[in-house]
């Protein structure tokens, strides 16, 4: 199990923790995925045998977030 600290810009609600937490929570392999509105990061536990860090962060996109590199 692998955890990773995403840090992503333009989440500010209540809505916005729920909407990265559900595509997150929907990928194959992810265990769990904590965020944090405060520090505007997600807490992510993985399994890198089925997802890896750039599909996280494109589900993340796709909600309207921008991922900082």
């Amino acid at each position: 199990m692998t955890q990773k600290t995403i840090a992503v810009e333009g989440m500010t609600c209540a809505h916005c923790k729920s909407a990265v937490e559900g595509a997150l929570s929907g990928l194959r392999g992810v265990h769990s995925v904590d965020v944090d509105l405060d520090l505007n990061e997600v807490n992510v536990e993985y399994d890198e045998s089925e997802v890896d860090e750039t599909v996280m962060k494109k589900a993340i996109e796709n909600q309207g977030y921008d991922v900082k590199h």
